[in-house]
């Protein structure tokens, strides 16, 4: 591509960008670009258009375009109980902290297509806590979220989230927790009883409840600096003191704003509680 090309292509992208910021409201502009834009050629490829141009014309009067188009910007690629030394520090460290609490709210920030919400809800589940629980899993994707809704998942990944399961610490046979139909595995509904589906926007939108747990794992790793920084400060203001905030493991607090908040619980698996305000 050469010089010119690249300027049309730049060109191109910032009215993408902003044409859906004022039809739509997703506000795109913080995300990494180099990530945005694999993305974005992905979505061309998809939709059949040669030019970001004929792709901005198509969301703009295509909703169900959109649609596949949101779910392809946002972070899907996930597994159940993924990094599950992750989940067994959670079932050692946090899960006691919640148990004095009469009432646990949690919330999955980025909840993809529901993997990590059903893996908090299982152990929730073994624990005995889930019942005095409710897990907020939110997505900027209708798309994602009503996969999520659906807890269907792929027969060929029952065996990988059965090896993550055992090694987070399952007590149980994870086939309990699931019923295969064909080529499809169905998790069980009572997982879902205590879960509350949502549309929410990291980048823009704000707090919705005060939180003894926030869940966001591998999403910031998108974002820029900027819209990093206030996505920590908008998970920060959403938890209660003495939360716990769980990120992704190539995801920090350091260097933010909100450091100074947190106290490590696992610093190596970004475990954190939120010991001042």
């Amino acid at each position: 591509m050469n010089a010119e090309d690249r300027e049309l292509e730049a060109l191109e992208l910032e009215l993408l960008l902003t044409a859906v910021q004022r039809r739509f409201g997703y506000d795109f502009s913080g995300y990494s670009m180099a990530s945005f834009k694999r993305r974005v050629r992905v979505a061309m490829h998809d939709e059949n258009v040669a030019t970001l141009s004929a792709l901005q014309d198509r969301l703009l009067h295509d909703r169900t375009a959109f649609e596949r188009f949101i779910g392809r910007i946002s972070v899907s690629v996930t597994t159940m109980f993924r990094d599950p030394q992750v989940y067994r520090s959670i079932r050692q460290t946090v899960i006691p902290l919640l148990r004095t609490y009469p009432f646990v709210r949690i919330w999955v920030a980025g909840t993809s297509s529901g993997e990590e919400v059903y893996s908090m809800a299982i152990m929730l589940e073994e624990e005995g806590l889930y019942d005095r629980c409710r897990i907020y899993a939110t997505d900027m994707s209708h798309g994602l979220l009503d996969r999520a809704r659906r807890a269907l998942f792929p027969q060929r990944a029952m065996n990988e989230f059965s090896q993550n399961y055992m090694q987070s610490g399952g007590r149980h046979s994870f086939d309990r927790y699931y019923v295969s139909d064909g080529d499809r595995a169905k998790l069980a509904e009572r997982l879902k009883r205590n879960v509350v589906f949502s549309q929410h926007n990291l980048v823009s939108d704000g707090s919705f409840n005060e939180f003894h747990l926030v869940l966001c794992r591998n999403v910031m790793i998108y974002f820029d600096d900027r819209v990093r920084e206030r996505a920590l400060q908008l998970v920060s203001s959403s938890l209660g003191r003495l939360g716990v905030l769980v990120l992704g493991l190539r995801e920090s607090i350091r260097y933010s704003s909100v450091a100074p908040e947190f106290q490590a619980l696992d610093d190596e698996l970004r475990v954190y509680r939120k010991v001042r305000e």
